[in-house]
């Protein structure tokens, strides 16, 4: 390999990039609006739950437990309907997506002991947020329920009834439990793996319809020296909205940052490495820019999202879909970011995830040396 010769194409490529400021600005500005944006209104929080209460107790105590759904951030109390009718309406119309209702002589039965029975009716078709839900109003029910009967049994036994079995739960490493947190470090490994394929899909396939591909070909020039001097311009790039998404990740959306940057700016050229590369066997095998950006878009755009971790969990998936997503790199750099902003892991437990990323940036650059090894047609 000469070095010479390798210089000359990377400066031939950084030179291109520089003299095609539109496409450059459009490089930084793109990562950094879908970091924005995705950041901002992408959200797993499941609060302020839209909710309308049907109260037929009319008692203090029934009256409280409205309270309680008025005061917690989970529910937004939007109505108190006074029939099923307005309910079914509410749900209708997306106006609420929880009806409690509290039956008569709801107070009766609590404070004699009984079984003092709430209705909460939910409308499933947003079977998740709805599933969520159910799981807070049970908990808040069950809740108020209890500490109601434990303060009538003290007041009819005229002592305080020994305390049963206590749960104490501690958050670790995102104790806040903001999915913010969760969704922002892996959002800067999709947004790398889909900026870096859908340029350097490009850059070959450019070649290749502006007819210099042939003359590049003809001269002493070796595939690999190619690849990596096309490669380093957009590497380059790459890294400039790595360290923008990484900083605002930290000082805009406050991710706390618990680990090494040196493992992360490692780790970045490795992921870099590999994205850039598959971008260049997809744009060495194909003549036309349209079809090199369709593929390109289409082999890290959805398996980033979908395949990679990113919001589903891989361990839900069917086998198959799990064996697929072996071979998308975001995947172990979701895993290795994540470590390091939340949890300050390092190599030692991140090794195998960061060795398959080696493995498969090599894996991927030797093809694409390989594929422009072809002659020309």
């Amino acid at each position: 390999m000469s070095w010479r010769r390798l210089r000359a194409i990377a400066r031939k490529e950084i030179l291109h990039v520089i003299r095609d400021p539109r496409s450059l600005g459009a490089a930084i500005a793109i990562p950094l609006s879908m970091l924005l944006i995705f950041g901002y209104a992408l959200s797993l929080d499941v609060d302020r739950i839209p909710a309308v209460v049907y109260d037929l107790d009319r008692s203090p105590q029934s009256r409280e437990l409205v309270e309680q759904f008025r005061g917690s951030r989970y529910f937004t109390i939007v109505g108190e309907p006074q029939g099923y009718r307005p309910i079914e309406r509410a749900m209708d119309t997306r106006e609420a997506l929880l009806g409690v209702v509290i039956p008569p002589g709801y107070a009766r039965e609590l404070l004699s002991g009984g079984q003092a029975n709430v209705q909460l009716l939910l409308d499933g078709s947003d079977s998740n947020t709805a599933s969520i839900a159910r799981g807070y109003a049970e908990g808040m029910v069950l809740a108020y329920g209890g500490r109601v009967r434990a303060e009538a049994q003290t007041m009819r036994a005229g002592k305080i009834p020994p305390a049963g079995v206590g749960v104490e739960t501690r958050v670790w490493y995102n104790p806040d439990m903001l999915s913010r947190n969760f969704i922002v470090p892996g959002l800067i490994a999709v947004i790398m793996m889909i900026i870096t394929g859908n340029l350097s899909s490009l850059t070959v396939a450019r070649e290749w319809e502006n007819g210099t591909m042939e003359q590049l070909l003809s001269t002493p020039v070796r595939p690999a020296e190619i690849a990596l001097g096309k490669l380093t311009a957009y590497f380059l790039v790459g890294l400039i909205d790595m360290a923008i998404c990484v900083l605002f990740g930290v000082f805009v959306f406050g991710i706390p940052f618990k680990g090494s940057l040196l493992f992360l700016i490692v780790s970045a050229f490795v992921f870099l490495f590999g994205a850039l590369s598959t971008g260049i066997l997809i744009s060495a095998a194909n003549r036309s820019q349209l079809v090199a950006y369709q593929l390109g878009t289409l082999t890290s755009f959805l398996p980033g999202f979908l395949l990679s971790g990113f919001i589903y969990s891989i361990s839900s998936m069917p086998a198959v879909i799990q064996a697929i997503s072996l071979f998308v790199p975001a995947r172990y750099f979701i895993n290795i970011v994540k470590g390091i902003f939340l949890k300050g892991t390092g190599l030692s437990l991140l090794w195998m995830d960061f060795a398959l990323l080696c493995g498969y940036g090599a894996f991927m650059f030797y093809f694409a040396t390989r594929k422009l090894r072809a002659k020309v047609a």
